[in-house]
């Protein structure tokens, strides 16, 4: 199977040149790189041009630029990407022989921040719950067969938990493979905005979300314009 690995940005130029070389490795082994700006103003575009395979244009939001991305990709497996969260070491192998030995659809990592201290147990938690409930964050890193997403219909065209309500979707496909390698993301929003308040903050909006919160106010609420 081949993947292609989707990476929505948005101003991330200072980081960009170093997450996509980080994936030339899993590229020197046939995966695809696709990344989809929403509509950056530094130069972001630019720079991954490079290290990509394909960079893509779209409307900004995380849902639509990855959508955008799976319907440019040519993989089987299509594996969503954060700017901000580095995969493990042979990150490809893990999730194609995970997927063809486990029959599952669909599945993501375990993940930790790059910091100590509570965001230690942050991770924890996030991994713990993720197992239980069966759905993921796109902190995760999210992988899923091309038949799978088609069959899910893709993520929802919505400002805020897209990969909730994916997940969601997915469900009904296949319980997710949970592979217990962790990919490494940023804590930087929890460092500077202060983690017991994130933390209260993201449960406040899944509790507002599975009430029926429109996503756009939660999205405001979390302070992402759409």
């Amino acid at each position: 199977m081949k993947l292609s690995i989707i990476m929505p940005v948005l101003n991330e130029a200072a980081g960009i040149a170093a997450a996509l070389h980080a994936l030339a490795p899993l590229r020197a082994r046939g995966a695809e790189v696709i990344v989809v700006d929403g509509g950056s103003d530094d130069g972001t575009a630019e720079l991954a041009g490079p290290f990509a395979d394909r960079v893509l244009g779209a409307a900004r939001g995380r849902a639509a630029q990855m959508n955008a991305g799976a319907a440019a990709a040519r993989g089987d497996v299509l594996l969503f990407l954060h700017a901000d969260t580095a995969l493990p070491e042979n990150a490809d192998r893990l999730i194609l022989d995970g997927l063809a030995q486990s029959g599952r659809a669909w599945g993501r990592f375990d993940v930790r921040f790059d910091g100590g201290g509570a965001l230690r147990l942050v991770a924890l938690m996030m991994n713990w719950r993720s197992r239980a409930t069966g759905i993921c964050t796109g902190d995760q890193a999210m992988f899923v067969t091309r038949a799978g997403f088609d069959q899910a219909g893709g993520f929802p065209p919505i400002a805020l938990m897209e990969d909730v309500a994916l997940s969601a979707r997915l469900k009904r496909v296949s319980r997710p493979l949970c592979l217990s390698a962790r990919v490494t993301t940023s804590g930087r929003r929890w460092r500077r905005h202060g983690t017991l308040r994130i933390i209260l903050l993201m449960l406040l909006l899944r509790l507002r979300y599975f009430l029926g919160a429109d996503p756009a106010r939660l999205a405001r609420a979390y302070g992402y314009e759409p």
